[in-house]
């Protein structure tokens, strides 16, 4: 946690474990699999209940999309806020240390689920007769990037637990706003 994935040497994380390198080779083999150990079911948890937001999402009927938007999507970000806090160090360690291990694109990988799912939305809109406008590509990406990193500076930051629930009810009324006006909504 302190040094993060990259810069932390596998002598130093034995010799403050007080095991032996052989020890620790005993149940590792290397110390990638030791962050994976520590960070895999936080990530495929969240990713997972972020992923079947989005496929809940979609099979709604079209007509239904969009009274149910706001609804699924804050719940869905508020329940993985929830988890993440509950699995604090390891959402950490994910954020903050995971340079260097194929857990560091994390929200480079919500990012481009939100962008498919943003253009599959807007096919939705424009199937119902509510056409929404192109979104230039660079600026979709800046502004869904920003979202999730501003969603992710509540775990960072470790605020208290009842803050980061009304910033995020704060965030996601504002990035709801901009979105629908984006969207020409």
């Amino acid at each position: 946690m302190a040094k993060g994935f990259r810069s932390a040497s596998l002598r130093n994380i034995v010799k403050t474990a007080g095991v032996t390198t052989g020890a620790f080779y005993g149940y590792y083999n290397s110390k990638e699999e030791l962050f994976e150990s520590l960070v895999k079911e936080p990530y495929d948890t969240f990713m997972g209940a972020y992923r079947k937001a989005q496929a809940d999402f979609a099979a709604l009927p079209p007509e239904k999309q969009p009274e149910n938007l706001s609804v699924i999507s804050y719940g869905c970000m508020r329940n993985m806020l929830l988890y993440a806090y509950d699995h604090l160090d390891a959402f950490k360690l994910l954020l903050c240390c995971s340079e260097g291990t194929r857990f560091a694109g994390m929200v480079d990988e919500m990012v481009e689920i939100e962008t498919q799912s943003t253009h599959d939305y807007q096919e939705v809109l424009n199937q119902l007769g509510k056409p929404s406008p192109g979104i230039d590509p660079k600026l979709e990406h800046i502004l869904i990037t920003g979202m999730f990193n501003a969603y992710f500076e509540l775990i960072i930051h470790e605020m208290p637990l009842d803050q980061a629930e009304r910033y995020l009810d704060e965030m996601w009324k504002f990035y709801s706003a901009g979105w629908m006006k984006i969207m020409g909504q």
